[in-house]
């Protein structure tokens, strides 16, 4: 061990001497004299980047509890708020394509129990969209019909299990320049008054098709 390390001490000595030598050697800026200065300007010009424009959603919060409400002799509900889905579109006129048209479909996976409950099947779970303010695209954006489950009756009792419409519009090009718009819903869960007690977890997956 220590044959190797001398051969290294002294490499590394001859290596700083060689450098204060050859230093000694080189004529300095501090020893010769100022003949003449010449300067050279440096200019640049940058020109603005334009940045695609984009459609985009985002959602206010990526989780909500639902508490019992509205329970009766035949049914037990529980029911909360959606949090705010808002959808942006930044593109010029001529980034939209023809005859383009966007829309937020939302659909829910079964809720499980943490202890082993019973499934909740996803059809248990429905919504009422409403848009959030006032801007509606002069009427080109509108909420989707609310969803009932499969607790209730009628066309509209088949809950959040496939992608139910949120919100939409009919025309992305017309109403692009408003720029944004808002949408959240009132979520309900209907289950069986047998159902099995306990914290039961889903998940609601919003997504924007153009």
């Amino acid at each position: 061990m220590s044959h190797q390390l001398r051969p290294l001490a002294r490499w590394t000595g001859g290596c700083a001497v060689a450098a204060v030598l050859v230093g000694g050697l080189a004529p300095t800026a501090a020893a010769a004299d100022r003949v003449d200065d010449t300067n050279v300007d440096i200019n640049v010009t940058i020109e603005r980047q334009e940045q695609p424009g984009f459609l985009s959603m985002t959602v206010a919060s990526n989780s909500v509890s639902l508490s019992e409400d509205g329970s009766d002799q035949t049914r037990r509900q529980f029911t909360g708020k959606l949090p705010t889905v808002t959808v942006t579109d930044t593109r010029s006129a001529d980034e939209v394509p023809a005859d383009a048209a966007w829309s937020v479909l939302g659909t829910v996976s079964d809720f499980k129990g943490s202890a082993g409950q019973p499934t909740i099947d996803a059809g248990h779970l429905g919504w009422a969209p409403a848009l959030v303010g006032t801007n509606d695209g002069d009427g080109l954006v509108a909420a989707g019909d609310e969803v009932e489950t499969v607790l209730d009756q009628g066309s509209a009792a088949v809950g959040l299990k496939d992608n139910e419409l949120l919100v939409s519009t009919w025309n992305s090009s017309e109403v692009r320049e408003e720029g944004s718009w808002q949408a959240n819903a009132d979520l309900f869960l209907r289950t069986p008054v047998d159902v099995e007690p306990g914290t039961y977890s889903s998940v609601l997956t919003l997504s924007l098709f153009e």
